[in-house]
């Protein structure tokens, strides 16, 4: 690997400052020490910033020369609501909090990659350095794009990069087009009319309509939309009743849909609530039907992502800078990805860094209390952010 020897030499530090965010993890819009901690080492370094967007979020500004060009890098910075089972020294010091996706490190590859930047002026524009809050579920991205990030801070290009558990440590993974699908969720209520159990014909039970709606929701993905394009329906929610002698008068699904188009989802709803609402109706039963959009597609731009992958290949070879097959997880870059051509990459985590003595040994995937960002990352990362920016600004 061609990584860059400022980055390395300055890697135990970074990390020093990965694990204090890891021990002080905060919430969607809550990361106040978080951005103050990052917005002090920007300041420390000569970067100027620009804080409160998107209530939390910080945007450094390393400039050089005289170039009106600009590149735009993003890191995530909040934690999820999730208890940590690890008890190593820099596990979280929050019941119920805990950095489970690795946005600390995130966070502390792009503090590396700025660290340089602000260093080694090696470019002729701008690098503008994007710390979002709220990725987990408060769309941070949509609310600093609404709260001006393009108009104050104009970029040509935005990028983004999440670690991948189970990849390689020195390997990437990216692809043009659909990465990771929109996340959205449904709320139906199946209003019946409640009865003695012994009784049934005395009512309406919404329980076998709503078993009836949960299989009929399959058939809008085997035979609604195309074979070939991707949808998941999953009714992980069914709430109905209080007594085991009482027929109840209502019935609650809950749910998620992902797709990777926008198409997709808009069959998928519509088709989902006529069989629901017609359902009802042949029941004599009612229901109310909620569907909530949460974050679109993620899809990256055809010629960033091949502009991304060049540069990968030039630190650790084309051999280690594979295909990504697409997710059904969500992001909430992809509401850059719509506002500026750009590519979100996936860096390999190896293992997941699951080191905790007293766990066990064996892959662990994010969103796992178990889960730890594996700092070998940090220079690999931090050279490739570096090395994005300094050469997509070289451009002719």
């Amino acid at each position: 690997m061609k990584l860059i020897d400022s980055i390395v030499g300055q890697a135990a530090g970074i990390a020093a400052i990965r694990r204090d965010i890891h021990a002080h993890p905060e919430l969607c819009f809550e990361e106040v020490r978080t951005a103050d901690l990052v917005a002090a080492k920007l300041t420390e370094w000569g970067i100027p910033i620009h804080r409160g967007m998107g209530t939390t979020g910080v945007v450094g500004i390393v400039k050089n020369g005289s170039s009106s060009r600009a590149v735009g890098l993003r890191a995530d910075i909040d934690a999820l609501p999730m208890q940590e089972f690890n008890t190593f020294a820099h596990a979280s010091r929050h019941q119920g909090r805990m950095h489970a996706c690795g946005h600390d490190g995130h966070t502390a590859m792009l503090l590396a990659a700025a660290q340089h930047l602000a260093k080694n002026r090696n470019f002729d524009g701008t690098v503008y350095l994007i710390f979002q809050p709220a990725e987990e579920g408060g769309g941070g991205a949509r609310e600093m794009i609404r709260d001006g990030l393009f108009e104050q801070f104009p970029m040509e290009a935005v990028f983004g990069m999440h670690n991948w558990p189970g990849l390689a440590v020195g390997r990437f993974a990216l692809s043009a087009g659909p990465v990771m699908a929109s996340s959205n969720e449904f709320k139906i209520t199946i209003r019946g009319k409640g009865s003695h159990a012994a009784l049934p014909h005395m009512g309406t039970d919404p329980v076998p309509i709503a078993c009836q709606m949960v299989q009929a929701f399959q058939t809008i993905i085997s035979r609604n939309k195309k074979p070939v394009d991707a949808g998941v329906i999953s009714v992980t929610m069914i709430h109905a009743g209080e007594a085991t002698n009482v027929v109840p008068d209502s019935c609650e699904l809950q749910g998620t849909v992902r797709t990777f188009t926008l198409e997709v989802l808009d069959l998928i709803e519509q088709r989902m609530q006529a069989i629901a609402q017609n359902i009802c109706a042949a029941f004599d039963a009612t229901c109310e039907f909620e569907f909530e959009r949460n974050y679109p597609p993620t899809v990256n731009h055809p010629a960033e992502t091949d502009f991304a992958r060049e540069v990968m290949a030039g630190i650790v070879g084309a051999d280690n800078v594979q295909p990504q097959e697409p997710t059904m997880g969500a992001e909430d870059f992809a509401y850059m990805l719509q506002a500026k051509p750009g590519a979100y990459c996936f860096i390999g985590n190896g293992d997941g860094a699951h080191r905790d003595i007293g766990h066990g040994a064996g892959p662990c995937t994010i969103h796992n209390p178990s889960y730890d960002f594996n700092d070998e990352l940090i220079p690999l990362g931090a050279s490739y952010w570096v090395r994005l920016a300094e050469q997509w600004l070289a451009r002719s």
